[in-house]
């Protein structure tokens, strides 16, 4: 007994076949290869890398007092806030 109406046990689907996987198995080629969904390995530890580096910068200045992790004022800020953005851009593509 077949699974479909109106299909004998051994007839193949047709080649003209309005459903894509049934055309392909009736011309004879394989299925396509599916392309790999995410991100690569090294993703989520360069982006909680990323935050992580720009909160201890930022807190580095605060509780040093502005003499530390370099001199040059408020800028510790700066680049505290924007490694943190950094990691936050990314997670808007992680999948």
């Amino acid at each position: 007994m077949s699974d479909s109406p109106g299909r004998s046990a051994g007839k193949k689907p047709p080649k003209n076949s309005g459903n894509p996987a049934t055309r392909r198995q009736a011309q004879g080629r394989p299925e396509p290869r599916r392309q790999k969904v995410g991100n690569p390995s090294w993703w989520v530890p360069v982006m909680s890398a990323l935050m992580i580096i720009g909160v201890l910068w930022v807190a580095t200045f605060y509780i040093s007092q502005g003499r530390f992790p370099a001199q040059i004022g408020y800028w510790n800020l700066a680049i505290g806030m924007g490694l943190i953005m950094s990691g936050f851009l990314m997670t808007t593509r992680w999948k």
